[in-house]
């Protein structure tokens, strides 16, 4: 018999200063078996930094078709993909010809960075990527956070991320690695 997923609950408080965005989720997050608890974390992060009300999670541990999260208009385009991990780069450039924006939270310290490296040259040619990398012990302090049910509070401001549960405060800090193509060329 298979296992089943377990089911976490999460009220999830977000007050976003970068985007003025100031919002109350009560959240439902089915962990997959094979998922960890840093990975489970780490995508209850990137709703954090994304939310919005249209955001929802989706099956993409399971099915290749689906995002982690992802966003869509009234008319079922896809607006937003979110994967987290180290999702196999045909995955990504998939995601980028059916979504408006992909971006891909990357994690595992020395890993993440060899896979990025081995894709770098690839994830250059897709203008609509961002590749941002969490620093391994940043996401593995995020997983102390984790319970079947959860009351978080997640600050965005200046740069800063922090996610707290009343007890215990986790800042995670945010690397990026690729920035979608508009935004390259402000910087320059």
């Amino acid at each position: 018999m298979a296992i089943k997923a377990t089911v976490c609950k999460a009220s999830l408080q977000i007050a976003d200063m970068e985007r003025h965005y100031y919002r109350d989720h009560a959240l439902t997050v089915a962990r997959h078996p094979s998922e960890t608890d840093e990975r489970m974390m780490v995508r209850l992060l990137a709703f954090a930094l994304h939310a919005h009300e249209y955001l929802e999670f989706g099956q993409g541990m399971t099915d290749e078709d689906e995002a982690d999260l992802w966003r869509k208009d009234l008319t079922g385009a896809i607006e937003l993909w979110v994967d987290v991990g180290l999702p196999d780069e045909k995955l990504i450039r998939k995601a980028c010809g059916r979504a408006a924006q992909v971006v891909v939270y990357c994690y595992g310290g020395r890993t993440a960075e060899m896979w990025f490296a081995q894709n770098s040259a690839q994830f250059a040619r897709l203008r609509n990527l961002a590749v941002i990398n969490l620093p391994m012990e940043d996401t593995r302090a995020l997983s102390g956070l984790a319970q079947r049910s959860m009351q978080l509070q997640c600050t965005i401001q200046d740069g800063q991320v922090w996610l707290s549960d009343g007890k215990a405060s986790v800042q995670v800090g945010r690397v990026p690695l690729k920035l979608f193509a508009d935004e390259t060329s402000r910087g320059s």
